[in-house]
């Protein structure tokens, strides 16, 4: 991996910010906005025929020159048109625009991974498209939450900070967040993966932030201490926690002592804000290498099933995954060719990680013609059409020269069991 290659995007409504794998340091660095600033503010000006954004747009906006567009997030997920310097403009080309300008600085992108607040079908679809805007292939552009980025981040860290759970606290303004990361308990026994999770455990509104942000005030900051200290010991109570991290703007000023001698005692606390930048690149890093097989994320709205066919790859035979467990359905799409042996049909095997019930489908390749080992070339594509519909399409694509393809095509519908209760079950 080349520097600057492999890329991490925090984009969220106010800021965004950008890490980036160091070959020399083998890890991500956070690109600096201005001298010990990550944030760029989520900020478009136009002016004299000429776009800025960041820090230069809030020049702008405070000069009262130009034209400044602000909620670029909030624009491109609503769809929303703008008028800038005369012209009308839809808000997702207005946030392609800012976050193909932030990226200059880097020559070739190889893979990013955007990591934002939340993630659905429509969120993935804009963001993808904004990967290709950019000059990225769709394949190698991801999208994740921010509780994904927590655990992708965590994943890099010393075992003794995740061996048992890992709390992680946003404070902004108004209120308080807490996550924890912990291991899962699958029923399967097929599998040797380890899986993991992070949810949300406890959030609480403090009225004492709203006085001590921006401005720190002595006697409400007690108050607030107090109320955060609290909250801390109900979010532990009766839980084993290897380490802690502190982050959101909330956390700048030292309003919390004594609620800071709660989260280290007997355990390591860290404070920053580019975890999650820092985690989805983290994310690129593991799809530049697929040969890491560190352990597999889920929540509510991944797959616990996974769909595998019986194949040699480097020599080795088994059970390969077309589709793995731990991806969202609507990313699940995919193409790949195989040659096949002497064989009448395809078996399809479904794995859960609900129960140990394994389903068998098969495929018959009757309609095939005949030929001599090796020379048979199959397409197989994947397909889905919603959380719970998978189709399998296998299609003769020939030899070559020597045998040309012919009209075989035969397609399979799986029904699988989607998403709905079978990530609670796994305790």
């Amino acid at each position: 991996m080349q520097k600057g290659s492999v890329l991490g995007y925090d984009l969220n409504e106010k800021n965004c910010q950008i890490s980036y794998y160091d070959e020399n340091k083998e890890e991500p660095e956070t690109m600096e906005a201005a001298v010990d600033n990550y944030q760029i503010p989520l900020i478009l000006g136009y002016y004299k025929e000429r776009w800025v954004y960041g820090q230069e747009a809030k020049r702008l906006r405070e000069a009262g020159e130009g034209d400044i567009v602000t909620h670029l997030f909030r624009k491109a997920v609503k769809r929303k048109k703008v008028r800038v310097g005369g012209k009308i403009h839809d808000g997702v080309w207005l946030l392609a625009k800012f976050i193909s300008m932030t990226l200059k600085k880097f020559e070739q992108i190889d893979y990013i991974t955007f990591s934002v607040p939340y993630t659905n079908v429509d969120m993935s679809k804009m963001l993808k498209g904004i990967g290709k805007y950019i000059g990225v292939p769709g394949e190698c552009v991801f999208v994740q939450d921010y509780k994904e980025s927590f655990c992708q981040y965590m994943f890099y860290q010393p075992k003794e900070l995740w061996q048992y759970e890992s709390a992680l606290f946003y404070c902004d303004a108004q209120e308080i967040r807490a996550y924890m990361l912990r291991r899962l308990n699958t029923v399967s026994t097929k599998s040797r993966d380890m899986f993991v999770t992070v949810e949300e455990v406890a959030n609480a509104h403090m009225k004492e932030l709203e006085a001590i942000y921006p401005v720190l005030n002595v006697d409400k900051a007690k108050d607030a201490d107090e109320s955060f200290k609290s909250f801390i010991q109900n979010v532990f109570d009766k839980k084993v926690v290897s380490s802690v991290y502190l982050t959101g703007e909330g956390f700048e000023n030292n309003w919390y002592p004594n609620s800071l001698k709660v989260l280290c005692n007997g355990r390591r606390a860290f404070l920053g804000n580019n975890l999650y930048s820092k985690g989805a690149c983290y994310s690129s890093m593991r799809y530049a290498d697929p040969y890491d097989d560190g352990p597999i994320y889920l929540d509510g709205t991944k797959m616990t099933e996974q769909i595998c066919l019986r194949m040699r790859i480097g020599g080795q035979e088994g059970w390969y995954p077309i589709v793995a467990w731990g991806t969202h359905w609507y990313e699940a799409d995919g193409q790949w060719e195989v040659i096949l042996e002497d064989t009448s049909d395809i078996e399809i095997h479904i794995e859960t990680l609900d129960g140990e019930d394994l389903k068998v489908e098969t495929v018959s390749l009757e309609e095939l013609p005949e030929r001599t080992d090796y020379s048979l070339r199959l397409q197989i594509e994947v397909m889905f059409m919603d959380e719970r519909t998978c189709r399998l399409r296998f299609k003769d694509v020939g030899f070559g020269e020597f045998y040309p393809a012919s009209d075989f095509l035969v397609e399979k519908e799986l029904h699988l069991g989607g998403i709905n209760g079978q990530f609670n079950s796994l305790s």
